[in-house]
């Protein structure tokens, strides 16, 4: 055997033992090999690339330098600006009413109960939202807030309490102007309700069951919701934005922090349905605050009629042509009476432009000035024909009732 034969075993048993010692090893410690596997793309990335990926503390993960900074410029991690201009102008309403209520006895208590009834009458307390719209201390909130109360007292953000006084009331729209005689109010700004879309983000802030100041978040789900049976006129903005017990009368805000709806209820929530809560649109607000501060009332156009949309099956079950808006009822004396429309009248147009539902034709006699008058054209069996109604304003026991 020469040198090179020899040398050649030595290398192959060199060899061969070192591999032998290294499948020994690793049934010993197998976590070498892993951290070996970890260890060398990282050593590879960093000697490639110039050091130009970092891992985590635990050494687990590859994360480029600026990823916290990568999300597009739009994107919107907080709310905080628009919380911080609303917030401060959000106030808690507190209200005390006093009720009258039957005394419950029982029949061996009181046998002629049922013939004599006993009452007692007890102090109700409720709370609400509302929101500062100026410097001299009104504050809009909901009607139903704020009925039938025999104190309302405010308090604002910064913990200062104050008596509040009604300015005007308009149930119409579940509407109420509140006056406070406090200085260095924070006022709210106010945004524009026909400039939303579904879709855009909004805030609720109000004081839900006594939890002041806080904040829910959601979307506009849809605009110019109505006949849901909580108002006289009605175009609601709906969202998702969790409103409670307490929220009523709260603001309802975009992201730039201005109000663009009242908030006014919630739907069906004894029925597990979540999500559908419903604000008055600022653009509503705007006219009625408008009206209250200079009438102490809001005036509105008033004939005296009760309308409803039939369709064109009803309509020829009931003897008409076509469907419609239907004049289903009329007020005793009141200016439609008086100038001839009849109950069963299908009201085609007003001045001279088509109607197209009852709550159109509410809206546009409500937008009259007392007067005024509107050219009514009705459809009555086979006949139609052209009649003038002057406008009056809508009498006050019409519209007081309360919620």
């Amino acid at each position: 055997m020469n040198v090179w034969q020899k040398a050649l075993i030595f290398v192959l048993g060199s060899v061969i033992g070192g591999l032998a010692l290294a499948f020994l090893l690793v049934l010993w410690r197998p976590d070498l090999l892993a951290r070996g596997e970890i260890r060398a793309p990282l050593a590879a990335a960093t000697s490639q690339e110039g050091n130009e990926f970092a891992t985590s503390p635990e050494g687990s993960n590859l994360v480029p330098p600026g990823a916290a900074n990568s999300m597009p410029a739009d994107a919107v991690t907080s709310y905080s600006t628009a919380v911080r201009a609303a917030a401060p102008a959000v106030v808690n309403i507190y209200t005390q009413r006093l009720v009258t209520e039957r005394v419950p006895r029982s029949f061996f208590d009181d046998p002629f109960g049922e013939f004599a009834p006993r009452y007692r009458q007890r102090v109700q307390q409720s709370l609400g939202s509302g929101v500062i719209v100026d410097t001299e201390g009104r504050i809009v909130t909901n009607h139903h807030v704020v009925a039938d109360a025999a104190a309302i007292q405010v308090q604002l953000s910064d913990g200062r309490v104050g008596e509040a006084e009604v300015v005007g009331r308009d149930p119409d729209t579940d509407l109420a102007l509140l006056r406070i005689k406090l200085t260095d109010l924070p006022v709210i700004k106010l945004g524009r309700s026909d400039a939303l879309q579904v879709g855009d983000v909004v805030l609720a802030i109000g004081n839900p069951i006594g939890l002041s100041q806080t904040v829910t978040q959601g979307i506009v789900s849809a605009t110019g919701r109505d006949q849901l049976g909580l108002a006289t006129f009605e175009n609601f903005i709906q969202t998702d934005a969790p409103i409670n017990v307490g929220n009523s009368g709260g603001a309802l805000v975009n992201t730039r922090g201005e109000l663009i709806g009242i908030n006014t209820a919630i739907i069906a929530k004894n029925l597990g349905v979540e999500g559908i809560g419903f604000a008055i649109p600022v653009n509503l607000v705007r006219g009625v605050v408008k009206e209250i501060t200079e009438n102490g009332r809001v005036i509105r156009g008033w004939i005296g009629i009760v309308t409803d949309n039939v369709d064109d099956s009803r309509a020829r079950a009931i003897g008409l042509e076509r469907g419609g808006v239907l004049v289903t009822n009329l007020y005793e004396a009141s200016p439609a009476q008086q100038s001839g429309i009849r109950r069963g009248d299908l009201i085609v147009a007003i001045n001279g432009r088509d109607t197209t539902s009852a709550r159109e034709v509410l809206l546009r006699i409500a937008a009259a000035a007392p007067g005024e008058t509107l050219a009514i054209e009705v459809q009555r069996g086979a006949q139609r024909g052209k009649i003038d109604v002057k406008v009056t304003e809508a009498p006050q026991p019409a519209r007081a009732r309360s919620r």
